[in-house]
């Protein structure tokens, strides 16, 4: 079924089951707390949660970008994506991640920062965040930290990453 999800924005009829769709991904509520918080943050960008949708149009994953700075640069950061469990690898969750970022570079948006597994961020173009000069205030393995140029012509900003005050960091 990978390449049979609608992508399109959140709407605020979803916001229920995209709270759903995150507290079941995630052991914790941590994450759905967030998603949540980020709502009501001036780090929301309109149009940037996007979720992924079967052909009945429920949705059963969800990515959401979020305002960041990477220095005193703005840029993005990715949020935690999440999948229910039953729809996990089956490409929703890329779908959701592939949409959000091509909405964010027709926005007009440079940058992205992640925090994630090295493993599955690379398909999207992250690279490892250190080989650029990006870094965070707080202990993280260094290949879980990646950043994306939305535009490959662009170099990516160096400085520490600034998140959002819902992230706590």
């Amino acid at each position: 079924m990978s390449d049979d999800w609608i992508t399109r924005t959140e709407t605020p009829a979803d916001v229920p089951a995209v709270r759903a769709i995150v507290l079941a991904a995630f052991d914790t509520p941590m994450e759905a707390d967030l998603v949540d918080a980020l709502r009501t943050d001036e780090a929301w960008i309109e149009g940037l949660s996007v979720v992924a949708a079967g052909p009945d149009n429920t949705p059963v994953g969800h990515a959401l970008l979020t305002r960041c700075h990477i220095g005193e640069v703005p840029a993005l950061c990715l949020a935690p994506v999440a999948v229910l469990p039953e729809h996990q690898r089956t490409g929703a969750g890329a779908a959701a991640v592939r949409a959000a970022l091509r909405a964010a570079a027709e926005l007009g948006e440079r940058f992205v920062v992640v925090l994630g597994h090295s493993s599955y961020y690379p398909r999207f173009g992250f690279t490892r965040a250190s080989a650029h000069g990006i870094s965070v205030t707080f202990d993280v393995p260094d290949e879980a930290l990646m950043a994306l140029a939305l535009d490959p012509e662009q170099a990516l900003p160096g400085g520490p990453v600034r998140y959002a005050e819902p992230f706590g960091i």
